[in-house]
């Protein structure tokens, strides 16, 4: 059986527990890696929800995360399928005689 200082002098002698960190490592703007260990290299301190999603389209401007936002475009052109409309309006669709039309879709 152990006694109340054998106890307590076991706990003190337990070592500290070492901090825990989340980090985004980086280069430029563009990030590199995320990590919980202390490495080499450019890096900033990140909350533990953005190390759970460790997204990676983001950018690193003054110290900051900035989402990068996807944007979509649609736009009508000529192609080989889709719906055949007149030669001079695409407005009219036609049998024959015609142009065909598709959407294509555009992101950046």
């Amino acid at each position: 059986m152990m006694t109340p200082d054998e106890f307590f002098g076991v706990l003190e002698s337990m070592p500290q527990p070492q901090s825990v960190f989340y980090r985004l490592y980086y280069e430029g703007e563009r990030p590199l890696f995320y990590s919980m260990e202390d490495l080499p290299g450019t890096y900033i301190e990140v909350t533990p929800e953005q190390y759970a999603r460790s997204q990676m389209k983001v950018r690193i401007r003054n110290g900051r995360i900035i989402p990068i936002t996807w944007q979509t475009a649609q736009k009508l052109a000529p192609s080989n399928a889709g719906t055949l409309c007149h030669l001079q309006d695409v407005a009219i669709v036609v049998k024959e005689n015609g142009t065909y039309w598709s959407k294509r879709t555009y992101e950046s």
